[in-house]
């Protein structure tokens, strides 16, 4: 394979990567609306083993602020663990059940709770954009190595800097589409 593709092909490798991490991080921040997503860090202590939540339970959205738990596995300790799991989460939460199920209530976010969001997931985002600049300096190191020895020219190595800026500004342009995305959500009432 060409040296330059596959400079480019590992970049966007690590920008498609870095992306998804963020949708990720972004999915367990609390919004005005429940979603699966939020319980998707959640792990549950079943029987000595760290579970996560989604493999012990079916987790729906039957209101627009509420969450429903149905585990798979009914009985009172596995139900207890769960619930346990829910408390020491950061989500602030504490779950209501009937022995069969779980239901999370979500109150409404009030303006100043959705301002403090707002700035963590912006801090989230910039993080991530951090790593990605880290990225594009790898990726020009390589290039300046292909260059230095021998196996581009001048001119080679001038346009595998450039596809790497488009490459970062694709990846910029992502991030700062789901900043948006999140950022309306969390600010909707």
């Amino acid at each position: 394979m060409d040296p330059t593709a596959q400079i480019l092909n590992d970049l966007k490798a690590k920008i498609d990567k870095t992306v998804k991490h963020v949708k990720d991080q972004l999915g367990g921040i609390r919004t005005g609306r429940a979603s699966p997503t939020l319980v998707d860090t959640i792990r549950v202590d079943y029987y000595g083993t760290p579970t996560p939540l989604q493999q012990m339970a079916h987790v729906s959205v039957p209101e627009a602020r509420q969450l429903l738990i149905k585990p798979f596995d009914q009985s009172p300790p596995v139900m207890k663990e769960i619930e346990r799991a829910i408390l020491k989460s950061d989500l602030g939460l504490s779950p209501q059940g009937d022995g069969k199920v779980l239901r999370l209530i979500l109150p409404p976010l009030s303006g100043e709770q959705r301002q403090k969001l707002v700035v963590k997931v912006k801090d989230l985002v910039e993080q991530n954009r951090v790593a990605l600049r880290n990225e594009r300096r790898e990726a020009n190191k390589h290039a300046d190595q292909q260059k230095k020895d021998g196996k581009v020219t001048e001119d080679q190595s001038k346009k595998l800097h450039e596809k790497i800026d488009q490459e970062m500004k694709v990846g910029e342009g992502k991030l700062d589409e789901v900043l948006k995305m999140k950022t309306k959500e969390i600010l909707e009432e």
